[in-house]
C-alpha cells in the first residue's frame, strides 16, 4: 500500500483528540459503570491535525475503485449507477432522523413509503406480499427457504432436499445447507440451461424446493420455465426465484407469472441502492398467497386509513432483521422506482439486454463464446482459447484490465465454463464506454500472442500488484493447521502507545 496508517502518521507533539462530553442527563458514565469496565488511561488514538486526517482518508479513498470512477462490469452483480437523487431522498430529515422505536403515529410517512414500496415490488415481480426485512440477497434466500419449510411443516410434510442447478450462485447451496437441507445438484444441458431430464430424475417427495435464477448465471433465459414449474409443483415442492438477475426483464415479464412461489429481490442490484461492501443492503422477499401467513413479523398493514405494524402473526417465522430492515435502502429504491416509472424500468431492462448483446458481439472471435446467443443482461465468455494457445488465463485478462483502468469482470464463475469471464455492462453505461472496454480486451488478446509473460506480471500501476497465490494458499493452510499466525487481518499497536 502507498498510504501509511493514521497510527503510523501520528506525532506525539500534536494535542490529543478533543472528544465531546457525553451530554447525558443524570450521573456520569463513570458513576454507573462497574470499575472493571472503565479505562485506566485514555485510548491510544492517533494524533493528527484535522487537515492531515482529512487528507489521509482522501488518499485512502483514492486507492479504491468505484462506479464513480469508471466501468464496473462485474458479472452477476449488476453494478449500476447509484443516482445522487436517491441519496438526497434518504437524507431528508423526516427519514434520516427517525428512531426505529418511535410510536407508530409519529412515523406514518415512513410506514407509507414501506407500504408503497411493497405494492410496487409486488407489481414488478407478480407476488401477493413482500417482506422488506432481509438485509441482502443471501439473507433473502435464507428467509424464503425458512418460509417454505414452515409452510410444508404446517402441512405435516418433512421435506429434506433442495435442488440447485450446477450454474447457481454459490449462496444458493450455502443458504440451503444453512437451513438444514440436503443440497442436490441439477445438471445443465449442452445449451447452458437446466436439463429437464436431470431435474425430473432428482425430484421426489423429499424435495422441498428448486432454487432457480432466470435468466441463469450464464445470461441465458430458461425457455422451458413453465415446464420446470409444472414438474416442481407436481411433486408438491416449491419454486424459489433468485432475483440477482431481475435487471434483465423488469416490466417485461414477472417471476410470479412463471410459477415462482417465493422471489427475492436485490435492491442493491436492480434498484440502484449501494452495495455497501457487505451491508447495509436490502433483499426483500415476495411470496404467493400460500406463504403469506409465514412472512417475518412485523408486516406493514393499512387499517381504516391508518398504517400499523402487525406483530401478531401466529404462523410467522419471526423477525429476521433488527427493527424493520435497512430503511435507508428502502427510501433509495422507492425513489428510483418513482423516478423511472413502469415504462422507465422496462426500458432499463431492454437497454441492459442491448448493452450485453452489443458487447458480446464486439468480443466474439477474440474470446470464446461457449453458448449460442443472444444473451440477456449478461454473458459468459471464456479465455480457454488463450490458455491453450498462449498460456494466458482468465485471471491474466482480469489483471490486465485493471492496468487499463477498468474493473475486472467476474472470473471463474460459473464453474461450468472453463476460464470463465462473466460480463454485465448494465443499462447505465454509454456506447463509448462499451467500445473502450472492448478495445481494451482486444488489446489484451493481441498482447497474449506477442508478450504473454508481460500479462502474467500485470497489474503494474495499481496500489497492490499481482499477489503470489501459491504462497498465499500455503500460508493460509499453515494457519489452519496451527503452524502460523497468518493471516494478520488487523494492525497491532506497538508496546508504547501514544500517551
Amino acid at each position: 500500500m502507498t498510504e501509511p496508517l493514521s497510527f503510523e502518521l501520528s506525532r506525539p507533539a500534536v494535542d490529543p483528540p478533543r472528544l465531546p462530553d457525553a451530554n447525558v442527563a443524570g450521573p456520569s458514565p463513570a458513576d454507573v459503570l462497574p470499575r472493571g469496565a472503565l479505562r485506566a488511561k485514555p485510548p491510544g488514538l492517533p494524533r493528527l491535525s484535522e487537515p492531515e486526517i482529512m487528507r489521509h482518508y482522501s488518499r485512502m479513498a483514492s486507492l479504491n475503485y468505484s462506479i464513480s470512477e469508471n466501468f464496473y462490469p462485474l458479472g452477476s452483480c449488476t453494478m449500476k449507477y447509484n443516482p445522487v437523487v436517491n441519496e438526497a431522498a434518504a437524507a431528508l430529515p423526516g427519514f434520516a432522523e427517525l428512531h426505529p422505536y418511535q410510536d407508530e403515529e409519529t412515523v406514518q410517512g415512513a410506514l407509507e413509503l414501506m407500504w408503497r414500496l411493497e405494492q410496487a415490488l409486488c407489481a414488478i415481480v407478480g407476488v401477493d406480499r413482500v417482506t422488506l426485512q432481509p438485509a441482502a440477497g443471501a439473507h433473502g434466500e435464507w428467509t424464503a427457504l425458512r418460509m417454505i419449510r414452515a409452510y410444508q411443516h404446517s402441512r405435516g410434510e418433512a421435506r429434506t432436499e433442495v435442488l440447485v442447478p450446477d450454474s447457481a450462485h454459490g449462496t444458493n447451496p450455502a443458504s440451503a445447507a444453512l437451513s438444514g437441507f440436503q443440497v442436490v445438484e441439477v445438471k445443465s444441458g449442452g445449451d447452458g440451461r437446466i436439463s429437464l431430464a436431470d431435474l425430473e430424475s432428482k425430484l421426489s417427495p423429499r424435495t422441498s424446493a428448486l432454487m432457480l435464477t432466470n435468466p441463469n448465471t450464464l445470461g441465458l433465459f430458461e425457455r422451458e420455465i413453465l415446464d420446470i414449474a409444472e414438474l416442481v409443483h407436481s411433486t408438491g415442492a416449491m419454486l424459489y426465484y433468485d432475483g440477482a438477475n431481475l435487471n434483465a426483464f423488469m416490466g417485461i415479464c414477472r417471476p410470479g407469472d412463471m410459477g415462482f412461489d417465493a422471489v427475492h429481490m436485490n435492491l442493491h442490484k436492480t434498484f440502484t441502492t449501494p452495495h455497501g461492501g457487505g451491508g447495509p443492503g436490502a433483499g426483500p422477499v415476495g411470496v404467493k398467497s400460500e406463504l403469506v401467513p409465514f412472512l417475518p413479523a412485523p408486516t406493514v398493514e393499512r387499517t381504516n386509513g391508518r398504517l400499523t405494524l402487525d406483530h401478531k402473526r401466529p404462523q410467522s417465522i419471526g423477525r429476521v432483521r433488527s427493527f424493520y430492515g435497512n430503511f435507508g435502502m428502502l427510501v433509495r429504491a422507492y425513489t428510483y422506482i418513482l423516478a423511472m416509472g413502469g415504462d422507465g424500468l422496462s426500458q432499463a431492462s431492454r437497454d441492459a439486454v442491448l448493452s450485453a448483446n452489443y458487447l458480446r458481439k464486439l468480443l466474439d472471435g477474440h474470446l470464446e463464446m461457449p453458448h449460442d446467443g443472444p444473451c440477456m443482461h449478461e454473458f459468459v465468455a471464456s479465455a480457454h482459447n488463450l490458455t491453450v494457445q498462449d498460456g494466458v488465463r482468465a485471471l491474466d485478462v482480469a489483471k490486465a484490465l485493471l492496468d487499463r483502468e477498468f474493473y475486472a469482470p467476474t472470473v471463474y464463475f460459473p464453474l461450468v465454463v472453463p476460464e470463465a469471464i462473466m460480463v454485465e455492462p448494465t443499462e447505465t453505461e454509454s456506447k463509448a464506454t462499451l467500445d473502450a472496454f472492448a478495445q481494451a480486451v482486444r488489446e489484451i488478446v493481441a498482447q497474449a500472442k506477442t508478450d504473454p509473460q508481460g500479462l502474467h506480471q500485470e497489474p503494474k500501476r495499481t496500489p497492490v500488484g499481482r499477489l503470489d497465490e501459491v504462497a498465499a494458499a500455503r500460508r493460509i493452510n499453515a494457519y489452519l493447521q496451527g503452524q502460523s499466525e497468518d493471516p494478520v487481518l488487523r494492525w497491532k499497536a506497538a508496546a508504547e502507545s501514544p500517551s
